[in-house]
């Protein structure tokens, strides 16, 4: 199949499967699982913090970074389309009684500093204590501009908040801004990255940040269930993605660059942006489901709606690029 609906559905690689199948282990709750270990030595020192934790998921570890920064009654502001508050489940309101405070994110994907500003509650006991804010980078695709992100942070700061990063795709944001990721993650004070995207590894994540911070994610990743016995086969596969599939991730992007342009030419369709490794366009609305029942029987698989995103990922190469853009021709010309 020729699917674009994510880059999460990447399958494992025959090397990283071997990379998992030798892996030595340990016992991870215990502390004791040396690939473990060895993954989350490198992630700090890779992202330039004291310390990182291995999580089963991406949304696991936002949560438990959120319930490291943050109270009972507490709150964090975040963008109306940040993952960390429209796709998490509510886990911060529901699990960690951690009040979010959404704002509308900018076209560019930033939280404008003077909405930022304005959300901060004054300290009074009529309101919820303002103690933290969650960016994303990269959102729809897009890289936050380093001079935001500084300014930003540093209004944060100047309020007394602590930041937090989603950086799922942050290795997708360092490799489109040519930065390292070392740079991209130092405002922050925790940051998730996810492998199981981008990456290709089948499942994972790392929060970093400081020794006092991952310690108190430790345990509020046990409390929410993420403690994993012998998961350095899982580590394997994250540390085979860290070496290998890093700074392949600008021929996902060169790849994504290549289907804009070329849905752009089908007069059915507006692409309306493309960023690093995704693309949105807007299809008319009465031909959704039909193009995508069309495109299914001829083996690519999509999400097609009115406005509707692809992305691109290392089991998608350029010719299948091609094909579904002449599959849609097809549609439209019949």
């Amino acid at each position: 199949m020729i699917d674009l609906r994510s880059d999460t559905v990447t399958r494992p690689t025959p090397a990283m499967l071997a990379s998992m199948t030798s892996a030595p282990t340990g016992d991870d709750v215990w502390g004791d699982d040396p690939t473990v270990l060895r993954l989350q030595a490198a992630m700090a020192e890779r992202t330039g913090k004291e310390a990182a934790l291995f999580f089963p998921s991406g949304t696991q570890s936002n949560l438990a970074a959120l319930m490291a920064h943050c109270g009972r009654g507490d709150e964090y502001i975040v963008g109306q389309q940040a993952h960390t508050y429209k796709y998490e489940g509510g886990g911060a309101a529901v699990l960690g009684s951690i009040q979010p405070q959404p704002i509308d994110n900018a076209p560019d994907g930033s939280l404008p500093l003077a909405k930022i500003e304005s959300a901060i509650k004054p300290i009074d006991d009529h309101f919820a204590r303002t103690r933290l804010l969650a960016l994303e980078n990269t959102i729809g695709g897009k890289v936050l501009p380093a001079e935001y992100v500084s300014e930003a942070v540093g209004l944060a700061r100047s309020r007394g908040l602590a930041t937090h990063l989603d950086g799922a795709r942050a290795f997708n944001a360092a490799v489109a801004s040519g930065q390292p990721i070392a740079a991209l993650c130092a405002p922050f004070d925790s940051i998730s990255i996810c492998f199981s995207k981008g990456l290709g590894a089948p499942v994972g994540s790392v929060l970093v940040g400081s020794k006092a911070l991952i310690d108190s994610a430790h345990r509020w990743r046990k409390v929410l269930g993420g403690g994993m016995r012998q998961s350095g086969v899982l580590a394997a596969a994250c540390l085979y993605a860290l070496e290998n599939n890093v700074e392949r991730l600008a021929d996902d992007h060169a790849n994504a660059a290549h289907l804009a342009q070329a849905l752009a030419q089908i007069e059915q369709v507006k692409v309306t942006s493309h960023a690093t490794n995704m693309v949105f366009a807007e299809f008319p609305a009465e031909h959704c489901a039909p193009l995508e029942a069309w495109l299914k029987e001829r083996g690519i698989l999509t999400q097609m709606l009115y406005a509707s995103r692809f992305v691109t990922h290392l089991d998608l190469t350029r010719a299948d690029i091609d094909t579904f853009v002449a599959s849609v021709k097809q549609y439209f010309a019949r």
